[in-house]
């Protein structure tokens, strides 16, 4: 019995070892980054001699030796072998002026494609280390540099998150125009390329502070967007909202409107 139970807790011991394992690699645990400096980068653009291939993106150091056709000499991203050339991701420009980490004045669907690569790299290609420069200093601690610039990232990604969600419940109608029926506006269950289960009705979106408007599609019954199924709402969707507006001439109801003139 004794020894039963002895090889019961090597059997838990080892199951417990695996299940912490698992975790710290589900966590992205890795040993202690290495820390390159520019010049032991730009030995790394796998030229013959050289010790391999790496690049940097936001100061982090990835071995893109499997995708060597493309960053390898002669391949057509081989300009970001062997530096930190954050703001060609962002821009696509691949003259000296662009090959480099600085980016400040960014906008944000430009912030976006750098976090678009970083996630592309970490999903496909071995970390290596930090680069010390702008991002990181000698001791491999982030920089006020990063900071600001994953701080930029977070705020893009809150602005697209909102968009998306703005885009859900005011999806953009279809329309067509013609000189002999003037234009016709008109909802389904894809417009704007939304997929939904509702088709909506048209009316006017105003932004705040702006004259201009567009045709939206909205919800018609049910409560208001975001807010729980409940007795304190009537049941008109999002027909209430102060920023919307009824085209003229048009059933309130109507999937389609047409205007003349």
């Amino acid at each position: 019995a004794p020894r039963c139970r002895r090889a019961m807790w090597r059997g838990a011991a080892a199951a417990l070892l695996c299940l912490a394992t698992a975790c710290l690699l589900h966590r992205g645990f890795e040993p202690r980054a290495r820390l390159l400096s520019a010049a032991e980068l730009r030995r790394y653009r796998g030229a013959p001699g050289e010790p391999g291939l790496y690049l940097a993106l936001l100061g982090r150091v990835f071995d893109v030796e499997r995708g060597r056709k493309h960053y390898g000499p002669g391949g057509a991203y081989s300009a970001l072998a062997g530096r930190d050339a954050t703001r060609a991701f962002a821009s696509g420009d691949f003259t000296p002026a662009g090959l480099v980490d600085d980016v400040s004045g960014l906008l944000p669907p430009q912030l976006l494609s750098i976090h678009s690569w970083l996630s592309f790299y970490s999903d496909n290609y071995d970390p290596v280390g930090k680069l010390v420069g702008r991002f990181y200093d000698e001791n491999g601690a982030p920089t006020k540099a990063l900071r600001e610039a994953e701080a930029a990232i977070e705020e893009a990604l809150k602005f697209q998150a909102e968009s998306e969600r703005k885009q859900q419940q005011f999806p953009p109608c279809n329309s067509e125009w013609s000189s002999a029926k003037g234009t016709r506006f008109w909802c389904s269950k894809q417009s704007g390329g939304v997929n939904r289960d509702w088709a909506g009705v048209p009316r006017k979106l105003y932004h705040p502070g702006s004259k201009g408007s567009r045709c939206v599609c909205v919800r018609s019954t049910g409560p208001p967007w975001g807010q729980p199924d409940s007795s304190q709402h009537s049941d008109r969707g999002d027909l209430d909202n102060p920023h919307l507006e009824q085209y003229d001439g048009c059933h309130p109801l109507a999937e389609q409107c047409v205007l003349t003139g």
